[in-house]
């Protein structure tokens, strides 16, 4: 069963969060900056942003970075809800692959807001990884 959206207050508060962490990108290589505000079940909100390395690969995205650092907090039972993802070039830009998997291991049932083509836009996590899977 699909969630309810959250408010638009809740989605407001989501971007401004995803914005405001979006500063602390370690981005040197890309100079592409990504924030991403998650919300719990729980009602508290999680920050993460993007971090580059010279070894491309351990890259991290500011997604997987909050959600790793709500399960860091709070342990693996977290329940994620929605996820707001911005970037400092105002391009579009939704998950990676890589992040709709992580996305759906805790948040099966969750919304992705993020920067369309034609401007903001939201999914249902179902929508951008139909085949998403847990082994639970």
């Amino acid at each position: 069963m699909r969630q309810k959206i959250p408010l638009a207050s809740m989605q407001a508060k989501l971007l401004r969060s995803a914005k405001k962490v979006m500063g602390n990108a370690y981005a040197p290589y890309s100079k592409f900056r990504v924030g991403a505000a998650v919300l719990l079940s729980n009602g508290k909100i999680f920050t993460g942003c993007n971090v580059e390395n010279a070894s491309y690969g351990m890259t991290n995205c500011a997604e997987r970075t909050a959600i790793f650092s709500a399960v860091a907090q709070l342990g693996p039972k977290i329940e994620v809800r929605a996820v707001s993802v911005v970037n400092d070039h105002g391009v579009p830009c939704s998950p990676c692959g890589a992040c709709r998997q992580v996305i759906y291991e805790f948040g099966p049932d969750a919304t992705v807001f993020f920067q369309g083509a034609k401007g903001p836009k939201q999914a249902h996590i179902t929508e951008l990884l139909p085949e998403g899977f847990r082994l639970q």
